[in-house]
């Protein structure tokens, strides 16, 4: 804008200077001759002229740091509860005032129920519960029952003991759990046939006995190396009234490290060692397998992938253990597939426990299965749940009960080297808070592939059951099962392959308040009165009946 302006100077202000000098020349002339004689003359003055403004200073947009935040936001979670409507806060653990197999109990502590009905049958049980069910906790537990059915040695009793504590240190980081149990069943074999043979009690008596002790420890939390530990030691003895013994002695030692929270490593070691001696056998049976697996979670997502090295009796075996699962569809339905190896250990407590009436094995070996399965499991609505597995499955040295052609009173255990299996699983609930539950199963076996024997004898092909559990009232308890399962195969006095006709058991029953620690409870067996076998030759006791009271009192306080 100066550059301009000098010009506009420069060249105006010489020629304003002319302009006036010939004005004044005019004027003289005009004044002296009397008239004009110099012609007059137009100058124009011509400039470039631009406008503009002054440059200015700009803004600084470059803004500094925030002031850091340090208030922790709050976020509000809202986890809806699953087919619940109330606020649940766990409760101690402590003996059930009520002998049923349901979720829906009594809130007593401590109790004393009695009872009897038909056939005999006296029926005792007690549980006694001690401590603040937070630092120390100890569970006595006992039952008694017996009864006299119309066949000539239909008769058999059931006692039970069971105790066992848990204590947490200061911290309430490390849990200690030690467990006492005792078991005695005694019955007799009256399946014999045909009933003209003469047998003395002593000779059919078949008592069983067993008392066992464990102990173990676990981290309740994650110690500073992420690792979760569970070892446990347990020893089990067991006896009969035909100079059979056995020793059962098992060491556990699982533990788990995490690597974030997506990366875990399990690794697990047992060793189970069984002693046995029986009247003119002895044998020993021992089994030391690793459990190392790796697994990978998500919220949508789980694999695990291990083997499972093995010694069975110094026989090695490699196992697969390979799992997976996958949600889909806001977790409502869930996919399952695997492969796992795994193994039964054959003791002759577990062979007592499956059948009463065996006789002493000669020999004990374990069953080695490897098990291919595909499935799923879900929940539909607030109530639904239900869950379906179809498994294939081989068998190495599956234990079988092939009963005595002679007389029929006793069944032998052998073993089938070599079997094959299709398992079906399917299982359907209902669940309306803790009110009503209601579960339907089934279970469908089809072994084929033996090679020493023909059939599968005494395994279950079929198997249905189902389950009611109703509080009408607050204190008012309606329950019922069904059972129904199709006959094992059996072998007759000919020899000849045979299966038992298909068996249906219903029974039904209630537990009401009679005063405000005093219930009544009423239990009917076998409604349909139906004496089906489940062994071949031992018919069971038809519809029965019992009834009694259950009395409970305080909670007991524990000595520190």
């Amino acid at each position: 804008m100066h550059k301009y302006s000098s010009l506009f100077l420069f060249l105006f202000i010489p020629g304003l200077i002319i302009a006036q000098d010939r004005q004044r020349s005019s004027s003289q002339a005009v004044n002296k001759n009397g008239k004009d004689t110099i012609p007059q003359k137009t100058v124009i003055v011509t400039s470039a002229f631009t406008p503009s403004l002054k440059k200015s200073a700009k803004i600084n947009f470059s803004a500094g740091a925030p002031i850091p935040d340090t208030d922790r936001p709050l976020l509000q979670y809202h986890v809806p509860a699953q087919n619940l409507f109330f606020t649940y806060e766990s409760p101690s653990l402590r003996p059930l005032a009520a002998s049923i197999d349901s979720i829906v109990h009594w809130e007593n502590s401590n109790f004393v129920k009695v009872g009897y009905g038909n056939f005999t049958t006296p029926y005792l049980q007690a549980g006694i519960s001690m401590g603040d069910g937070v630092h120390s906790m100890l569970n006595v537990f006992g039952k008694y029952t017996s009864s006299k059915g119309p066949l000539p040695f239909q008769q058999a009793s059931k006692t039970g003991l069971n105790a066992i504590g848990i204590f947490n240190n200061e911290k309430n980081t490390q849990e200690w759990m030690g467990q006492l149990h005792y078991d005695g069943n005694t019955q007799y074999e009256y399946g014999f046939r045909p009933d003209t043979l003469t047998f003395t009690k002593d000779q059919l008596r078949q008592r069983f006995s067993s008392f066992g002790a464990k102990v173990g420890v676990r981290n309740k939390t994650i110690n500073a190396a992420n690792i979760s530990y569970n070892p446990s030691l347990s020893l089990d003895l067991f006896s009969d009234n035909h100079h059979g013994a056995e020793t059962n002695f098992i060491i556990q030692a699982p533990l788990s490290k995490s690597f974030g929270k997506i990366f875990s490593f399990d690794l697990g070691l047992t060793a189970d060692i069984t002693s046995f001696k029986g009247d003119t056998t002895t044998s020993n049976n021992n089994l030391y397998y690793l459990t190392p697996s790796l697994k990978f979670k998500t919220p949508n997502f789980i694999l695990n992938a291990g083997l499972k090295p093995a010694w069975d009796n110094q026989v090695f075996s490699m196992l697969p253990d390979f799992s997976a699962e996958a949600k889909i569809n806001d977790e409502r339905f869930i996919l399952l597939a695997g492969w796992i190896g795994y193994f039964n250990k054959t003791t002759y407590e577990y062979l007592a426990g499956l059948n009463p009436w065996i006789q002493q094995p000669t020999n004990l070996l374990n069953t080695r299965m490897s098990e291919q399965y595909a499935g799923f499991k879900g929940s539909a609505g607030s109530h639904f749940t239900y869950n379906a597995k179809v498994s294939f499955i081989k068998y190495n040295n599956q234990p079988l009960f092939l009963n005595d052609t002679m007389t029929g009173r006793s069944f032998q255990v052998i073993n089938e080297s070599t079997m094959k299996g299709i398992r079906l699983h399917g299982e359907l609930g209902y669940t309306w808070q803790e009110k009503l539950s209601l579960l339907a199963a089934a279970t469908f076996n089809q072994y084929s592939g033996l090679e020493i024997n023909d059939k599968a004898w005494g395994l279950t092909p079929f198997q249905l059951t189902g389950t009611l559990r109703w509080q009408i009232f607050k204190d008012f308890l309606v329950k019922g099962d069904i059972f129904f399962q199709d006959g094992a195969p059996y072998l007759d006095a000919m020899k000849e392959s045979r299966k038992l006709d298909p068996a249906i058991d219903l029974n039904a029953g209630v537990e009401f308040t009679i005063l405000p620690k005093l219930n009544a409870w009423v239990q009917l067996n076998n409604l349909f009165n139906n004496k089906y076998q489940q062994w071949n030759q031992y018919p069971v006791l038809g519809f029965n009946v019992q009834a009694g009271v259950i009395y409970s009192f305080s909670q007991l306080g524990l000595t520190k």
